[in-house]
């Protein structure tokens, strides 16, 4: 039989954070975007709290947040924030960026195996 056990959200909120702050905004303004008060933004943040699946959708995709990872942790396939996050920005570079990025990438990956 079905085991229902309670999500925590606090990895969640630990990465909304991070995405807020990555973007440099408050809560204050994060919670003017998406029309909640800046404490409830506080409580997803810091205790977990639950949201509706709407306010989820709005949060996660204002943020570039994988949802995926919290909710099968064991799917490696999935894209995590991190790298959702960095592909939105890579999605924002001209060619001259990216090609300092790829150029610094392929040093990291060098340097990485040299290492082992």
């Amino acid at each position: 039989m079905y085991q229902h056990s309670k999500l925590d959200m606090t990895a969640f909120g630990q990465a909304v954070k991070e995405a807020r702050d990555s973007k440099g905004w408050s809560r204050e303004k994060l919670a003017e975007i998406l029309n909640l008060a800046p404490r409830y933004i506080m409580y997803i943040e810091t205790r977990g709290q639950h949201t509706s699946l709407q306010k989820l959708y709005e949060i996660a995709t204002l943020l570039n947040i994988s949802i995926d990872q919290f909710f099968f942790p064991a799917a490696s396939e999935s894209k995590t924030t991190r790298r959702r996050q960095l592909d939105a920005m890579l999605d924002g570079m001209n060619d001259e960026e990216l090609t300092v990025v790829t150029a610094t990438a392929e040093a990291m990956r060098k340097i990485r195996k040299n290492g082992e």
